[in-house]
Parts: structure tokens; sequence; C-alpha cells
């Protein structure tokens, strides 16, 4: 008995295309793969931002707990509108250097003491630091990070 030969004709190309495919599926994934990594590498520099602007802002209320409580004090040393502010302007200054800020002029952090004798939030601090990504366009609504504390 005689086998009968197999015809190639039917096949031919089958592999070419098999292997075309297999490209496109793997092209696919890569592509995925780099996008992933664009995202992280987004994400990663957000985060350190956010986590040097929380440092920025703990080193600034550590410095109003080590100096003379009242609110008077904290107003005078430790806001733009202060007298004697060289710690206000020496911290700003980490800030915008630590920071991109998008425009130090207007949206430059703020120190906001409550000094209202008797009030709800007498004696708390509210921080409030911005920044924005230097792989952001301009226009976008700048990042901000609020630290509220209470110094008595």
């Amino acid at each position: 008995m005689k086998d009968s030969p197999v015809s190639r004709k039917g096949q031919s190309g089958v592999m070419l295309l098999e292997a075309l495919i297999a490209i496109l599926i793997f092209a696919i994934g890569i592509l995925g793969i780099v996008g992933l990594q664009g995202t992280a590498i987004k994400q990663v520099t957000d985060a350190r931002y956010r986590s040097d602007a929380a440092l920025l802002a703990n080193q600034l209320i550590g410095q109003m707990w080590l100096t003379d409580r009242l609110s008077t004090t904290l107003d005078s040393q430790f806001t733009a509108a202060g007298t004697s502010n060289a710690k206000y302007t020496a911290w700003k200054t980490m800030v915008t250097s630590t920071l991109p800020v998008p425009d130090p002029s207007s949206q430059s952090p703020t120190v906001v003491v409550n000094h209202t004798a008797g009030a709800v939030g007498e004696g708390t601090v509210t921080i409030t630091i911005f920044w924005l990504a230097p792989s952001e366009p301009s226009g976008t609504t700048p990042h901000q990070y609020v630290a509220l504390a209470q110094i008595r």
C-alpha cells in the first residue's frame, strides 16, 4: 500500500502567517510594558515630591515647637506677613530649591496660624505647599500638600 503524497499546496504560507501573528502579539505586549513603565516612573516621581513636601512641612512644624509657642510669635516668625520672618524666608527658600514650584510669586508655600483666643481651632497651624511636576504641561493645576498641626 502506498500512502498518498501530502499536498503542500494547501499549506503554503501558513508558517509565515503564524510567525507574523506571533510578532504582532509580542509587539503588543512590549508596548504595554513600555506604557506601564512610563506610568510607574510618573507615579514614583509624584510620590517623591509628596514625601519631600511632607518632610519640609514637618521641619517647619518642628521649628515652631522649638520656639516660644505664643501665636503672635508664630505669626511674626513663621508666616509671610510676619515682621521678623527670617525662619519663614529660609524655609521658603528650601521649599523652592527642593520642589519644582510652578510660580513662586503666586503659589508660594503658605503658613496660616489661627490665634483667635477661645476659638475651636486656636493654636492650629496650616501649611500648604504647591508643586508642579516637570513632566506636566504648564497651566495644569499644581499638586498641593496640606499639613495641619496643633501648636500650644
